[in-house]
């Protein structure tokens, strides 16, 4: 505080109390009240107080409080709120008079789980706070009135909320809107008044993330504040934190209150000096995922400030197009992962979603498309396999040779292989480079805002679990409900599993192992989305279907003679992972001999 505010303070200060001591007003005296033998029951009105202030202050008085902290603000301290709303093809957005500011927005394409209108944001889970300095005085511009304009510029809404001080220089605040799509342009300049915006301004911008799912752990684990740091890209606060989290990031291009679907964000050209960034969960709270809040510097400039807000859905091909970095909200996989999503899933569904209206089609059709791009390798899988299971009697007598010595077993085991020709990795690596496209699934489609709502079958969503059955009783890890599609992928997976079992080497636990996979998915993807467990679904089916196929055109009685032929002529050179693997196993004999002597 300085000298002139000390000094403007204790005057109206003074005045208050010269007013108090005038005008005030003195107690009045009760009469005395006559005695009787009658008992009168205490009353429970209070009495007046001696030097009882009023309720409320002069206006006089008032003017001059307002005056002395807003400045040449103060005729705009008072007004009455009038809302204005303007409706485009993708939002309903509504302002108020009172701050200039946006109060709520309606996504209109989208509705909440229980099919309301879904609302990202209103007055009521919202708070904006604009703060800048004129004159050594700190003014919330938001807590002004304005005078409101609209008109319409082609296909863009122009709404401009404009304010006169005391001095005669006017404030401006204009939002455009355009008829499509998710974004509205933010400026806010001045005329006339001297040096507001020549120091840094402080958005202060908190937001209360509405529940709108039907899975609320789920939405819960997926909300987040993003931002984006050039030269340092994308980040985010964590997502599955239920503690307090608190950030301060300096040099900001954007921030963003993401959630499972929707995303709210304010983008900034000039940039955001510095962002003190926070995150907190109310589990109590089940309308509400969770609390972020942003209170963000921005820098000086005599143009005033320039923003884009964003409120829309988690989209890749619509985020894509609204700020560097922006499309990494919807979340595609890990480095690597997410170049398999980019490239090659992503235009393939968006391709089918333009012809066909069933996602569960466009799921059927998605995995007959990448079967089909795999099977060089799921045959070269099944060849090795065939390889595998002619040699099986061998492997038994081996086996029986060298009893319950696994090391021996092993080491006769490549000895074998060797002979004959047969790299045992030859099943394994075609299996491994289908793994990519395995884990991108897991990415895309707890990811994408195209299966929310989408019903098939007995699903009445595929964005979220399919239950068929809610049990009494919450089982860890499982959760409370049963999924008729994690239920088939089970099933599914483990007829395919005892499929291959027949044709492989694996002995004793190996095979238990095998069984226990399907299991333990089944445990893993009960609450995950029903797409996800249907695709896996399918990918086994047609994977059975592939093999049934391939089996036709093997003819195992060949593969035996060329694997004698490859014994007769010596079998074929030793590759250096093979003799690595060799070396390893009699490092490995050596020092358990060793360790026996002792």
């Amino acid at each position: 505080m300085d000298k002139n505010q000390a000094t403007g303070l204790l005057l109206i200060s003074l005045m208050v109390m010269v007013y108090l001591y005038f005008f005030g007003g003195q107690p009045e005296t009760n009469p005395p009240v006559a005695t009787t033998t009658e008992q009168v029951a205490p009353t429970t009105q209070n009495k007046p107080e001696i030097n009882q202030a009023p309720a409320t202050l002069p206006d006089s008085v008032l003017a001059l409080l307002n005056q002395q902290q807003y400045g040449v603000f103060a005729n705009a301290v008072n007004g009455n709120a009038q809302q204005i709303t303007i409706n485009t093809k993708d939002l309903r957005v509504q302002f108020s008079t009172q701050g200039g500011v946006i109060e709520e927005v309606e996504l209109k394409g989208y509705k909440t789980y229980s099919k309301e209108p879904l609302i990202l944001t209103d007055a009521a889970h919202r708070k904006q706070e604009l703060f800048v300095k004129q004159n050594g005085r700190e003014i919330n511009l938001y807590n002004l009135y304005y005078k409101v304009d609209k008109q319409v510029k082609n296909d863009t809404t122009w709404v401009t909320f404009t304010l006169t001080d005391m001095a005669g220089g006017t404030l401006s605040q204009i939002y455009r809107i355009p008829n499509t799509g998710f974004t509205i342009d933010y400026s806010i300049h001045a005329e006339g008044i001297n040096g507001l915006f020549s120091n840094d301004a402080t958005l202060n911008w908190n937001s209360q993330l509405k529940a709108t799912e039907k899975d609320v752990v789920t939405s819960r684990n997926k909300a987040t504040i993003t931002y984006y740091q050039p030269g340092e890209g994308f980040d985010e606060l964590s997502e599955r934190s239920t503690d307090t989290q608190t950030e301060t990031l300096t040099n900001l291009s954007w921030i963003g209150f993401k959630q499972q679907f929707f995303t709210a964000a304010i983008i900034s050209k000039q940039g955001i000096s510095k962002g003190v960034l926070s995150l907190e969960v109310d589990k109590s709270r089940t309308d509400i995922d969770k609390v972020a809040a942003a209170s963000l510097t921005l820098p000086a400039s005599p143009q005033g400030i320039q923003l884009t807000y964003y409120y829309g859905p988690n989209n890749y091909q619509v985020m894509n197009k609204v700020t560097e970095g922006f499309n990494k909200n919807v979340y595609l996989g890990f480095a690597g992962i997410n170049l398999i999503n980019k490239w090659l899933v992503v235009p393939i569904f968006n391709w089918l979603d333009n012809y066909i209206s069933s996602y569960g089609l466009i799921i059927f059709i998605l995995v007959l498309f990448i079967k089909l791009i795999l099977s060089p390798l799921s045959y070269k899988s099944y060849l090795s396999m065939a390889k595998m299971k002619v040699l099986k009697p061998e492997l038994d007598e081996i086996k029986k040779k060298t009893g319950d010595d696994q090391q021996k077993f092993q080491q006769e085991q490549m000895k074998l292989y060797q002979q004959v020709g047969v790299n045992p990795l030859s099943g394994c690596m075609p299996m491994l480079l289908q793994m990519p496209i395995l884990y991108a699934m897991f990415s895309f489609f707890p990811s994408s805002i195209e299966l929310r709502q989408q019903p098939f079958l007995w699903a009445e969503d595929l964005s979220t679990y399919d239950s068929i059955m809610t049990l009494p009783f919450h089982i860890p890890l499982y959760g409370n409900h049963v999924s008729l599609f994690v239920i088939l992928m089970t099933a599914s997976t483990i007829l395919y599993t005892w499929s291959n079992n027949q044709m492989s080497t694996a002995q004793g636990p190996m095979k238990s192992v095998s069984y226990m996979m399907p299991v333990i998915f089944m445990f893993i993807l009960n609450s995950f989305p029903a797409a996800l467990s249907y695709y896996y679904f399918l990918s086994t089916l047609i994977t059975f279907g592939q093999q049934t196929v391939i089996k036709r055109f093997i003819d195992e009685d060949k593969i035996l003679a060329i694997l004698e032929e490859n014994r007769r002529k010596g079998g074929k050179k030793k590759s250096k992972f093979m003799a690595r693997l060799e070396d390893a196993m009699k490092a490995s004999e050596e020092a358990q001999k060793k360790k026996k002597k002792k």
